[in-house]
């Protein structure tokens, strides 16, 4: 039945999982994609919406690198925001909220429609290891499929464990089975296992609500989208969601099940997400709030299914329908599901290497939830480097490694490896120390070419990135060129209460002022000019904004990323026996030992690894 033997297989088809597929088989590897239900690939398992704070940095940085998870979210978007629009690019992110189905369609289209892949439907069971290198997998039907690389995205189905209540029972999410036997042959290869719970709200009935009773949170009123491909356009109807909010009344009726919630009893004793709690949770940690912020959101453009950010909860129904109902607009609510929580394996990610490859057996890599992240975006970017990585190993090419200063993706990845993860691992624009270098604006500035060498980004993909960035600097070196004089500019900035000019300056100088925007440039008669001339685009003009007014900023964090990555290129030997440095810390070495860094400055990120330990490193090894 399957006589070949694959270069890439890959084992669960969630954002993970795809990604993996499509890198590795679009880079020319002979992949097989292996799930348990082909109904359900590329499922929205929680809420219906890619991106947001941090992680649609993320989305687009998968985009710039060829994959598909930008293109998907744009087909299926119903409603498109840029967030934090009011601070600096450094911060501002793009989030859409998705069309659920429409998403798992395109996904699986786009996936069919990918040469090098198959798709097989049935549960894998166990790995087949020969001498410490990973050579198939084995289903549960007592199949044996060859393959030179395996790549794992079980996501929340290993031994998977779904609580309502007082009532649990087997599952990898609502209505499909869990996967069991990879954990329990993992443990005897010698792998550390460990549990993590996450957990999801109801979902309702939006023809029982009512939405005048809500605050409407309507998209943006000029929508852009993920793509820098022009796949699809941006959105011309959106639909809204709405706000509405918990009381003291919701509260106190949640309480009354709180002896039966698995949180508080001991049923469930693994941590979930510190950043997306249960409601529950909520009320028991935030005890002074009187109330909670609940997003009402469409689940897509025809059903009438809502999505209930903020209420996830594991109470028993009867508890969850009767406070839900207490919350304005909810008065007449019908439930499509109750919410759960989910309690599955992960494996602590202190154990691969930086290419996601496992440290303990070779050709194996793990992606997404099995490393202990939370999120659609997280898991999908490891997924398409774990692909990318075992189609270039079976090719025998240099493994992608991004780094700190390149990538959301790579600071995601080495925090994973260096620091490992006991509770769901998120991102934020904070655990970037170069987010100014790392905005979503410049992402196939800094990603595509990078894509283009390993054959994965097209050469389409690349030509318009190398258009937008020699047009940005053209834009820019304009600026520097160009002087306004005195009576062309004091009008200007004495509207924006902006200090008058005595003679004539570089347009560079005016527009570097904070309050000083491209639309009031547009003002001058030249700049206007140069734009229609040169027919820019909006990328094109806000590329330009950017490195105009950030560019002090970013010229310093450059510099600063130039001296602290020095150390990246010092590497440490394989196998390196840490025990014979004496005057080392005794954590220290035992961190070093069991993490096996590969370069100094990845062994200086470690928790428990001083400046000093560093120090003594560098001698050690004659720098």
């Amino acid at each position: 039945m399957f006589n070949d033997v694959y270069d890439v297989i890959v084992v669960g088809a969630g954002h993970a999982g795809s990604e993996a597929a499509a890198s590795a088989a679009n880079m020319g590897s002979k992949t097989l994609l292996i799930t348990m239900n082909l109904q359900n690939i590329a499922q929205m398992s929680c809420n219906p919406c890619m991106g947001g704070i941090a992680k649609g940095q993320i989305v687009r940085e998968i985009d710039a690198l060829g994959g598909y998870s930008g293109i998907v979210s744009d087909t299926s978007a119903i409603q498109f925001k840029m967030l934090n629009k009011s601070k600096g690019p450094a911060m501002w992110s793009p989030r859409v909220q998705s069309d659920r189905m429409r998403f798992a369609e395109d996904w699986r289209l786009l996936l069919e429609g990918t040469p090098n892949l198959d798709f097989y439907q049935e549960m894998v069971s166990g790995l087949v290891v020969e001498q410490g290198k990973v050579v198939g997998v084995k289903t549960s039907l007592g199949l044996e499929i060859k393959g030179k690389t395996v790549v794992l995205t079980n996501g929340t189905f290993l031994n998977g464990l779904i609580h309502i209540g007082n009532k649990n029972f087997g599952g990898g999410r609502a209505g499909e089975k869990a996967a069991t036997g990879i954990t329990e042959q993992l443990v005897s290869l010698g792998f550390e296992s460990g549990r993590m719970k996450t957990g999801t709200p109801p979902r309702v009935d939006g023809r029982s609500l009512d939405f005048s009773k809500m605050v409407e949170q309507p998209g943006d009123v000029n929508p852009e989208k993920f793509s820098f491909l022009d796949t699809t356009k941006p959105l011309e109807n959106q639909r809204s969601c709405h706000m509405t909010y918990t009381s003291e009344l919701v509260h106190d009726l949640l309480r009354e099940g709180f002896d039966r919630s698995p949180m508080f009893n001991g049923r469930i004793k693994s941590l979930g997400p510190r950043y997306c709690p249960s409601i529950e949770d909520k009320i028991n940690r935030f005890a002074d709030k009187d109330r909670h912020q609940l997003f009402v959101e469409p689940e897509g453009w025809n059903t009438c299914e809502v999505y209930v950010n903020g209420f996830s909860t594991s109470l028993p129904e009867d508890v969850q329908f009767k406070a839900l109902r207490s919350v304005i607009g909810f008065e007449n609510v019908k439930f499509f599901r109750p919410g759960y929580a989910i309690e599955y394996d992960y494996f602590p990610p202190t154990q691969l290497k930086h290419t996601l490859e496992t440290k303990a057996v070779e050709g194996l890599y793990f992606a997404g939830q099995i490393n202990g992240t939370t999120g659609y975006e997280e898991a999908a970017a490891q997924g398409l480097m774990a692909g990318i990585n075992a189609s270039l190993k079976v090719q025998e090419k240099e493994a992608l490694i991004l780094k700190r200063d390149e990538a959301y993706i790579g600071v995601l990845i080495d925090d994973l490896i260096t620091k490992g993860t006991e509770e769901p691992y998120r991102m934020f624009t904070s655990r970037a120390e170069y987010r100014t270098l790392l905005r979503q604006d410049n992402a196939d500035i800094r990603l595509t070419p990078k894509g283009f060498d390993i054959g994965l980004a097209s050469e389409k993909r690349l030509r318009r990135m190398e258009q937008k960035h020699d047009e940005a600097e053209k834009f820019v070196k304009f600026f520097a060129d160009t002087s306004v004089k005195p009576e062309h500019a004091n009008p200007v900035l004495e509207v924006k209460e902006s200090a008058a000019i005595r003679q004539s300056d570089k347009m560079f100088k005016i527009f570097s002022r904070p309050n000083i925007t491209i639309d009031d440039m547009r003002q001058f008669e030249e700049v206007e000019s140069y734009i229609q001339e040169h027919d820019l685009d909006r990328e094109v003009i806000e590329q330009t904004e950017i490195q105009v007014k950030y560019s002090g900023y970013i010229s310093k964090e450059k510099n600063n990323a130039d001296k602290l990555t020095r150390l990246e290129y010092v590497k440490i030997p394989e196998n390196f026996d840490y025990s014979q440095i004496k005057s080392m810390s005794f954590e220290a070495r035992e961190k070093l030992k069991k993490i096996q860094p590969a370069t100094v400055s990845q062994a200086s990120r470690i928790s428990g690894v001083s400046p000093n330990d560093i120090s003594v490193l560098l001698v050690y090894m004659g720098r």
